[in-house]
């Protein structure tokens, strides 16, 4: 589905990323940990052709097509969709009218999915106008369920919201990366960021990763880094040679 090659990324002068390699099949979900400012989001948004990035090296291939210098729209359009920490006000944009046109022939799933996240009422309001952190999770997780991307990136999903909130989104994340289907047969992948690692108790992920001053340190099971951190902090995973 995903793959990353030797990739290098910088913002004005300072490199950000140094030699990235990640590689993510159909039907797999990859959970991105580290601290404050290590790179993580700037990854996911290298991944997903944001601009203010400079790629000097490397490539991201996805489906077998090297999208490293495509638009955003384009990577849209194969199949990439991004839930953000900190989402944008759209004052001039209500929801229900982005919904209509992302839907295309998905308009049915608008009224199922909008209600199984409580959103239902919020469709003539303009997008995270007023919306409090949990209604502006809801809300972009909503989007990403009727876009229905086969590659879902999530930076920080459970941020800023209270544990009903949490259950909410986590089960709909699940339900949207296919989690009630058996791996072999699930279609869906996604790259998840997170500090708390509360996601986990929703997406079962299956691979883990700890990124430090833009390098990835560890790979392994998600629980097992998570605990890790947990009990020691990040030190321990400095001096991981799992990479």
């Amino acid at each position: 589905m995903l793959n990353i090659e030797d990739l290098h990324v910088k913002i004005g002068e300072k490199e950000v990323l140094h030699d990235i390699n990640l590689h993510i099949k159909e039907g797999e979900t990859h959970v991105l940990m580290g601290p404050n400012g290590s790179g993580k989001t700037t990854l996911l948004r290298a991944i997903m052709g944001f601009g203010g990035l400079d790629v000097t090296d490397g490539h991201i291939l996805f489906k077998g097509k090297d999208v490293t210098r495509m638009p955003i729209h384009e990577r849209a359009k194969l199949g990439m969709g991004m839930l953000f920490q900190r989402p944008p006000t759209i004052a001039g944009l209500k929801l229900g009218k982005l919904l209509a046109v992302t839907s295309g022939d998905r308009a049915g799933m608008v009224s199922e999915y909008s209600r199984f996240l409580r959103m239902d009422t919020f469709m003539d309001r303009a997008i995270n106008l007023g919306f409090s952190g949990g209604e502006i999770k809801r809300s972009e997780v909503l989007q990403l369920m009727v876009q229905q991307p086969d590659f879902v990136m999530l930076d920080e999903p459970e941020s800023g919201v209270d544990l009903e909130n949490i259950s909410l989104i986590g089960t709909a994340i699940a339900r949207l990366l296919e989690k009630d289907v058996h791996i072999v047969n699930r279609k869906k992948s996604g790259l998840v960021i997170t500090h708390t690692g509360y996601i986990l108790d929703y997406l079962d992920a299956d691979f883990g990763h700890v990124m430090c001053d833009g390098v990835f340190r560890c790979h392994g099971n998600p629980r097992e880094i998570l605990r890790v951190i947990k009990t020691s902090g990040y030190k321990e995973c400095l001096a991981c040679q799992k990479i």
